[in-house]
């Protein structure tokens, strides 16, 4: 299925792009609009890297017939250790998806998935009372 991107998204250069086992995995190639203090990305472009790949996971999820408002009720980024002037990537993972609540726990890594720079904990409320 190929995600369709919101103008954030977009405007911030990400790419769809697929895991070994087909899950989704989004690049944001490393540009001056990324860049935070010199040498390194900003907190705020890699949280929304984490944002975006959790919604797109979930909304894959859901399926085409379930499309639910997606309210977030928090987001909590940890940041791990400084992303570098280099493409960074990051898959997300359902942790939880109810009827009304979904969970979803994402990571960004630049080189080496084991190494991750940052993730995030996320929690969305499914609004399906409309229609």
């Amino acid at each position: 299925m190929k995600t369709s991107f919101s103008p954030y998204a977009q405007t911030m250069g990400f790419e769809e792009q697929r895991d070994a086992d087909g899950r989704l995995v989004i690049a944001m190639p490393y540009s001056d609009g990324v860049r935070g203090r010199p040498g390194f990305v900003h907190g705020g472009a890699l949280a929304g890297l984490l944002e975006t790949v959790a919604y797109a996971t979930l909304s894959e999820a859901l399926g085409e017939d379930d499309r639910p408002v997606i309210k977030p009720v928090n987001v909590t980024a940890t940041y791990m250790r400084g992303a570098v002037e280099m493409t960074t990537y990051a898959r997300a993972t359902i942790e939880r998806l109810g009827k009304r609540i979904a969970n979803i726990e994402a990571i960004a890594w630049q080189d080496d998935i084991e190494k991750p720079v940052a993730m995030a904990q996320i929690n969305v409320m499914l609004d399906r009372s409309r229609g």
